[in-house]
């Protein structure tokens, strides 16, 4: 299986990941986590992408705030998926969302909600669940689960009224 990597602009960004970090963990999924930023280790982030794909690496997940440029350079290094996590560090994480969002032709990048680490770990895991049939019924459990949650908190409103 290919491995997953994490990379957070700053150790800042830890605990909004920790969800990302136990959501690969629960799926069994290989991962690597770095703090690489866009633009005091810009040779760094290039270097990192660049080999990202001979180092089995399947998806690379993004994460930063403010300026939020990390995904976007990693991307132009690379022919892998990349997410991006806008991280809420000002304006409310708008600053972050728009950087990571708005890239130009030639560069996507996938970008979930502001903090959406645990989005951005079941995407990427869904990316890899296209050539692995295992890791596809972990997810169908995984959304199987999820009905039975809302069918049992509805249960439980239905009793308090």
């Amino acid at each position: 299986m290919k491995k997953i990597a994490v990379i957070m602009g700053s150790d800042s960004d830890f605990p909004v990941l920790k969800d990302c970090f136990s959501t690969l963990k629960e799926f069994d999924i290989p991962f690597e986590a770095h703090v690489i930023s866009a633009h005091r280790t810009p040779d760094l982030s290039a270097e990192f992408s660049k080999n990202a794909r001979d180092n089995d690496f399947g998806v690379i997940i993004a994460a930063a705030g403010k300026a939020a440029h990390l995904a976007g350079v990693l991307a132009a290094h690379t022919t892998l998926p990349v997410i991006g996590i806008p991280i809420k560090s000002s304006l409310d994480g708008m600053d972050a969302l728009l950087a990571t969002v708005q890239m130009p032709p030639g560069i996507p990048v996938a970008t979930v909600a502001v903090d959406g680490a645990k989005n951005a770990a079941l995407l990427a895991i869904q990316i890899l669940s296209v050539s692995d049939e295992l890791l596809a019924d972990k997810l169908k459990d995984f959304k199987k689960k999820m009905v039975e949650g809302v069918a049992l908190k509805d249960k439980a409103l239905q009793e308090k009224l």
